[in-house]
Order: structure tokens, then C-alpha cells, then sequence
């Protein structure tokens, strides 16, 4: 029996990197397929008439883990200059729009159709309001430069702050001046952490000589996460500044102590770290999308009780999307289409505690919007190709004309 676990796990994780590696020419997100594979194997199970084992706990520690290292990858991939600071800019005012309108908008909606407190419905509406970078930055690996860098910015910024604010209205009974004082006082805590954590990680990377260097530096990482999280800190900060600073150290070569920390030696080794992360963060990332899928129950995929409002959900997320992109007079294709919700949606809705659940916002709601939001961000990316293609070849066509006309002449 344990070896026919290893074989199907083996089978199916190198399934999930076939489909990585199609994804850019098919442009059908890995996610989509990883998720009906899942479904796939959940059938199996039915049909063989073996026991359904709940894997609910491996969901909300291999989406933990995958939250981590998604930012991390994210943030390593970043180059942190002047000439990125407009991005940064437009990146991070979006995601608070977005995050802060949409939530409220879902609130209000969800109050009309659910007698719960306005907490209680905020608390079920913000995981709506949060990209999943976990879907997005693997799906914009062929995209420009610049739109690359955008949605990487983006994502992991919504991921942060909607955690923050999740957790701000989770922690805190009422909301006052007191509620923000403390938040204030718990950011300037894990602020002050994050620097002395990354110093030390740093120093970690460039000293140790043994051939086992870098898992004992995730660990302490994903360590140092779960700590701020239990004390209610807004962990993913940290995970932010420690990538953005090793990934750029060789930048800030010219502050003193940067020159202490011999960033030539740091930078060689952040390549390799790099690596790995890419690797790991793959594998966490197709275990959990694997393991959701397989907890699908087919009612609650084509449950029509719930499909009408999971429309309105993703047609109100990119419509206020839509227009937050000509208000920052930005491209709309193909970013205003990458928005889809996945792993953080899914994480939070399982952190909700049972008493504040309100039954309008169900497990079936849930799976429809990150299906449906995925779709549209497919749809999207397929559009905007055919139109860069289309641009091409008239390109390519004038430039062969203006060649003929010229060897005429």
C-alpha cells in the first residue's frame, strides 16, 4: 500500500511539472489542471471504493509553507532601483484600493443576504479582495519585463496586506484608536526583527562552508514566520525585506555595513538559494493545489445555489479592476486580467473561526471564484497574445515590403 502512495505521488507531481512547463505555450494555468487532476484522483477513489482520508491539515500547512516561499521567490526575482519606484508606487495603491473597495462592496452584499455583524461579513469578504500571487506570478513568466515585474509587485503586496488587514479585524474585538496603536506598535516590532533577522541570514549565507547551507536557512526563515504569526505580527513583512535585500545586495555594496557582510560572496551564493527556492516553492506549490483539488466534492463544484454570486464576485473584481487600471491610466491587457484568487483565499477562508463563518460564504463559493477568476486571467493572456501576435506579423509584413520597395528601387 506505501508504495502505491509513493508511485501515485510521484506520477502526479511529474504530471504537475509537465504542466508547468506547457503552461506558457498553452497558456492554460498549471493551477487549473493541478486542481482537476486533483478532482480526478478524488474519483478514482470513488470508483475503487477506497476511504476519502481528510487532508485538511496537509492543505493549510503545505499553503503556509507555499505563502512563504512564493513571496520569497517573488521578492528574489525583484530588482530594486529608482526606475522601479513608479511600479512599486502603482503596485502598492492598487492593491490597497482594490483590497479595501472590493472587501467592503462584498460586505455590503453579503449583510443583504446574511443577517451577520459587519464584522463577521468583512472578515468573510476580504479573502475575495486579495490576487493570488501563487497563480499569477507563475502565469507571467513570458510577459515583458515590465509587466512581470508589476504583477510580482502586486500579488505578493496584496498577499501581504491582506493578511494584515485579515488579521487586524481578526485579532482586534473592536476597532479604535487603541486597536490601531497596538497594529502601529506590532509593525515597528516585526520591522526592527525583520532588519536584525536579515543581517544575520545574510552573514548565515556568506559564512557557513558545510554542503548544507541553504535548508537550514529556509527553516529558520519559515521559523521565524510562524513565531511573528503566533504573536499576531504581520509576518510576511519580514519574508519581503529578507528577499528585496539579499536580492539586491550587491546594489547597496557602497553602505559600510553592507561592505562588512562581503556582498560579492553573498550574491554568488543568493543565485543558488534561488534555485532552490524555485524548486522547492514548485513542489509545496503542486502538493497543495493537488491536494484541494482532491478534496473537491463534484456538488460543490457545479452547485448552482452558489454560482450566481461567485459570478458576481469575479464580475465586481474585474469590472472595479478595470477601472482602478484607466484611473492609473496603466495598460489594460493583458494586466487588468491577472487577478485571479487562489491559495490565500483558500488559506484565509480556513483560518475564519467557525463562530464568525456566516453560511453565505461557503466552500463551494470559494472553489467557484478561484476557478472562474482563473479563467478570466486565461482568457486574458490568450487575448492579449493573439494581439501581440497579430501586431507582429503586420510588423514583419511592412518591414518585408519596405525591403522589396528598396530592392526595386
Amino acid at each position: 500500500m506505501t508504495l502505491n502512495i509513493i508511485i501515485i505521488i510521484c506520477v502526479l507531481l511529474l504530471l504537475a511539472y509537465i504542466f508547468d512547463l506547457t503552461a506558457s505555450k498553452t497558456k492554460i494555468p498549471s493551477v487549473i489542471l493541478l486542481l482537476f487532476l486533483g478532482w480526478i484522483v478524488r474519483q478514482g477513489f470513488l470508483l475503487l471504493d477506497f476511504q476519502i482520508p481528510d487532508l485538511t491539515i496537509f492543505l493549510k500547512l503545505f499553503g503556509t509553507i507555499g505563502l512563504i516561499l512564493i513571496v520569497l521567490e517573488g521578492s528574489l526575482d525583484l530588482e530594486f532601483d529608482k526606475s522601479k519606484l513608479k511600479t512599486i508606487r502603482n503596485a502598492f495603491l492598487i492593491s490597497v484600493i482594490s483590497i479595501s473597495v472590493i472587501s467592503f462592496i462584498l460586505t455590503v452584499i453579503f449583510q443583504l443576504f446574511q443577517s451577520g455583524s459587519f464584522k463577521n461579513c468583512l472578515l468573510n469578504a476580504i479573502p475575495f479582495g486579495i490576487i493570488s500571487s501563487a497563480i499569477a506570478i507563475p502565469s507571467v513568466k513570458h510577459l515583458p519585463a515590465r509587466q512581470k515585474e508589476f504583477v510580482v509587485y502586486e500579488s505578493s503586496l496584496s498577499d501581504i496586506l491582506g493578511v494584515v488587514v485579515f488579521n487586524f479585524f481578526l485579532f482586534h474585538e473592536v476597532v479604535n484608536l487603541q486597536a490601531f496603536g497596538h497594529f502601529g506598535f506590532q509593525l515597528l516590532i516585526l520591522t526592527v526583527i525583520s532588519f536584525v533577522a536579515t543581517i544575520i541570514l545574510s552573514i548565515l549565507l556568506s559564512k557557513i562552508e558545510h554542503h548544507i547551507k541553504f535548508i537550514p536557512i529556509v527553516i529558520l526563515i519559515v521559523l521565524i514566520y510562524a513565531v511573528s504569526e503566533v504573536f499576531h505580527l504581520p509576518a510576511l513583512i519580514f519574508i519581503l525585506i529578507f528577499g528585496l535585500f539579499i536580492g539586491n545586495i550587491c546594489r547597496l555594496k557602497e553602505i559600510n555595513l553592507i561592505k562588512k557582510l562581503k556582498p560579492e560572496i553573498i550574491n554568488k551564493e543568493v543565485n543558488r538559494f534561488y534555485d532552490l527556492i524555485k524548486e522547492v516553492t514548485f513542489l509545496i506549490r503542486a502538493l497543495f493545489f493537488l491536494i484541494f483539488g482532491f478534496l473537491i466534492e463534484t456538488q460543490e463544484l457545479i452547485n448552482p445555489s452558489s454560482l450566481l454570486i461567485s459570478v458576481l464576485i469575479v464580475a465586481i473584481i474585474f469590472l472595479f479592476r478595470w477601472a482602478v487600471f484607466k484611473l492609473f491610466k496603466m495598460e489594460i491587457n493583458p494586466l487588468a486580467y491577472i487577478a485571479p484568487r487562489g491559495l490565500i483565499t483558500i488559506l484565509l477562508f480556513l483560518s475564519i473561526p467557525k463562530v464568525m463563518n456566516i453560511d453565505f460564504v461557503t466552500k463551494s463559493l470559494i472553489i467557484q471564484v478561484v476557478i472562474l477568476s482563473t479563467l478570466v486571467m486565461m482568457t486574458g493572456l490568450l487575448i492579449s497574445k493573439n494581439k501581440q501576435s497579430g501586431k507582429n506579423s503586420q510588423s514583419e509584413k511592412k518591414d518585408l515590403d519596405q525591403s522589396s520597395n528598396t530592392i526595386e528601387a
